[in-house]
């Protein structure tokens, strides 16, 4: 698939999740902020509830950009921990090294994120780490590798150059964008973590299968 067909597609889920995926998603559907197709201006009919419950746990994987498989494992690892399991599940994929990396102002989008990290320009207390799926500990720094620094990418973050299209750089991060670092100082909590998500919905889904 062609970047120009990823993009496009890209754009055509974010509409279909009423979820911006991307910048240029994010732009679109303020003019457009209707679902694709012929349909898409009128209102739907009223869905099911499996309907409503499987297109909440779609937006949470899209958000976070991970495959079916993935998301069922962390879900397991949520629902066995002592808690929320719907809060637990999004604190435990906010603590991604990708997801991190975006919300740090490293990258605009997860999927860019993805990239820096398997081709190893992202370190982990000094160490490379190349796992989009790492689990980031409080305590732990994320910084990009000096040979990387230079990189036109990384030069455009430093100086904020992605801030209009990111959200506020949540509380549980330590950011120094010029220098290119990031601390999580402690776990996330799940109202502040800037996704749209109803997760309560999601872990209705998979209790229900």
């Amino acid at each position: 698939m062609s970047k120009k067909s990823r993009t496009r597609s890209k754009v055509r889920l974010s509409r279909a999740l009423g979820v911006a995926l991307t910048p240029k998603a994010a732009r679109l559907m303020e003019k457009r902020p209707y679902a694709p197709g012929e349909h898409g201006r009128t209102r739907r009919k009223t869905d099911s509830d499996y309907a409503v419950r499987l297109r909440e746990k779609q937006r949470l994987r899209a958000q976070y950009g991970l495959r079916e498989k993935q998301l069922q494992i962390v879900f397991s690892e949520a629902r066995r921990s002592a808690g929320l399991t719907g809060e637990n599940l999004v604190e435990l994929l906010e603590q991604r090294l990708d997801a991190l990396v975006v919300r740090a102002g490293f990258a605009r989008t997860t999927a860019q994120a993805r990239q820096l990290v398997v081709h190893r320009h992202i370190l982990v207390d000094g160490k490379i780490v190349d796992r989009p799926s790492f689990r980031v500990q409080p305590g732990q720094t994320i910084g990009v590798k000096s040979r990387s620094e230079d990189l036109e990418i990384f030069q455009v973050a430093a100086a904020g150059g992605h801030a209009e299209v990111l959200p506020v750089v949540p509380g549980y991060l330590e950011v120094q964008l010029d220098k290119l670092q990031a601390k999580l100082v402690r776990r996330p909590k799940r109202e502040e973590v800037p996704i749209t998500c109803e997760v309560q919905l999601v872990v209705e889904y998979y209790s229900g299968r």
